[in-house]
């Protein structure tokens, strides 16, 4: 489970620090980062699902 909390706490620190601007370096630094932490998740066995869970407060069609 340490691959998933990495991965969702560096996906959250990049979508935070993305209000700076995509072009901003501390941006591109920290998607890099959330992207490694995922790689990492997926290789070590766990998948899509249990970094994203389905919410079923949404509805599907959008609205």
């Amino acid at each position: 489970m340490h691959y998933i909390r990495a991965a969702r706490t560096a996906q959250h620190r990049a979508v935070r620090v993305a209000v700076r601007g995509l072009a901003h370096p501390l941006t591109h630094l920290l998607l890099a980062a959330a992207a490694t932490a995922a790689a990492q998740a997926w290789d070590a066995g766990h998948r899509v699902t249990e970094l994203h869970p389905v919410r079923t407060d949404r509805n599907p069609t959008g609205g």
